[in-house]
């Protein structure tokens, strides 16, 4: 008998796929984390060296200048208004207010100067530049020739000036959309409105009020009344607290209208209670120490240079409390130039940056 031989029958087990190698984020995600305590530290060191710069600032403009006959035991009692007599006119009534209102208004033409840049994307478009100081200028001006003794009439006239400029602005310089361009154009076309306006009440009022109002218009902070601080206090305090209720909404409009819509910010509503903030900010300030220039339109740039753009409007208002502070400091005390008002030194260092500004960005359209 023939044996066939009996085919040896092999199972053979599928090969189990290996298993999906699971996406690892683990080094992206730490790499996220170290960058952003990188930049809270950076932010926070930044934040305390302006804060301590603030400081010695202020301490230089109570103490910087002569003291005459006060008593050197008396000037820090006196600045803390434990003192009477010449300690107290001196340093309690005059140099301690004019610190601070250096301090609140530079901080108040920040936080302005950074909220229009960042809403129309272009570092021109600040409330010294498109003619809104230039609207609260007139506004104040009106009233410090024709009703000085109105109470709360020059902030409340400088509000009304500069809301009714931005109006104009916004209104001529539309195209189905905010031409950036023709917004500073216009904007340069008010205030030169605005100026010849202000001219104009120069040749029907009197002798002492045109003074008066020449030294405010020239931009300075040696005739401010703790009035006038309680006034610069409340407005940045307002104004600080509406930037912050603002902050997501901007941050989301920084992606654009069409994402910051999808995410549910109602971006026309957004934009509109951006641009009444930093007017009302600019208003404020100019109603109180007058039009100090161009520190609107530094205070930005420098903040977005020391963190970049998305915490830059927490910070511009720090920068530019110190450019002023600095500012009125050298004013008075520094050698050939003082005394000088603070608005012409501010606009001493910042008219060269605008015209810098202003050739970069010619360059920048021709190639």
């Amino acid at each position: 008998m023939t044996h066939s031989p009996t085919a040896a029958t092999v199972t053979v087990e599928p090969t189990a796929a290996p298993p999906a190698k699971p996406t690892d984020n683990t080094a992206t995600v730490a790499a996220l984390r170290t960058a952003h305590r990188l930049q809270g530290r950076r932010l926070a060191t930044i934040c305390a060296a302006l804060v301590a710069g603030m400081v010695a600032l202020l301490s230089a403009s109570v103490l910087l200048g002569g003291i005459g006959r006060i008593d050197t035991v008396d000037v820090l009692p006196a600045a803390f208004g434990m003192r009477t007599g010449l300690a107290d006119y001196v340093i309690f009534q005059n140099r301690v207010p004019r610190a601070l209102a250096a301090m609140l208004s530079g901080a108040l033409f920040g936080l302005s100067g950074v909220l229009y840049q960042r809403l129309v994307r272009n570092p021109l478009a600040t409330p010294d530049i498109v003619g809104i100081s230039a609207g609260a200028g007139a506004g104040a001006t009106t009233v410090l020739l024709f009703a000085p003794a109105l109470p709360y009439g020059a902030p409340l006239a400088a509000i009304a000036g500069s809301f009714l400029v931005v109006g104009l602005v916004h209104l001529l310089s539309w195209r189905g959309g905010i031409d950036t361009y023709r917004l500073v154009l216009v904007g340069i076309g008010l205030s030169g409105v605005c100026t010849a306006y202000t001219n104009y009440l120069f040749t029907v009022a009197d002798q002492h009020s045109i003074a008066v109002a020449l030294r405010w218009l020239v931009g300075s902070v040696n005739d401010v009344t703790w009035d006038g601080v309680g006034t610069l206090a409340a407005a940045l305090v307002g104004c600080v607290l509406c930037a912050a209720l603002l902050s997501r909404p901007l941050y989301a409009m920084d992606l654009g209208d069409g994402l910051a819509t999808g995410l549910g910010t109602r971006v026309s509503w957004a934009r509109v209670a951006a641009l009444l903030l930093g007017a009302a900010a600019a208003a404020l300030a100019t109603s109180v120490v007058g039009p100090i220039g161009f520190v609107s339109l530094i205070s930005g740039p420098l903040a977005v240079r020391l963190v970049g753009a998305d915490r830059s409007l927490g910070l511009a208002p720090l920068v530019g409390a110190v450019i002023v502070l600095a500012a009125d400091v050298l004013a008075r005390n520094a050698p050939l130039i003082s005394p000088v008002p603070t608005g012409a030194l501010t606009a001493l260092i910042g008219a060269p940056y605008f015209v810098w500004l202003i050739l970069r960005r010619r360059q920048k359209a021709v190639t």
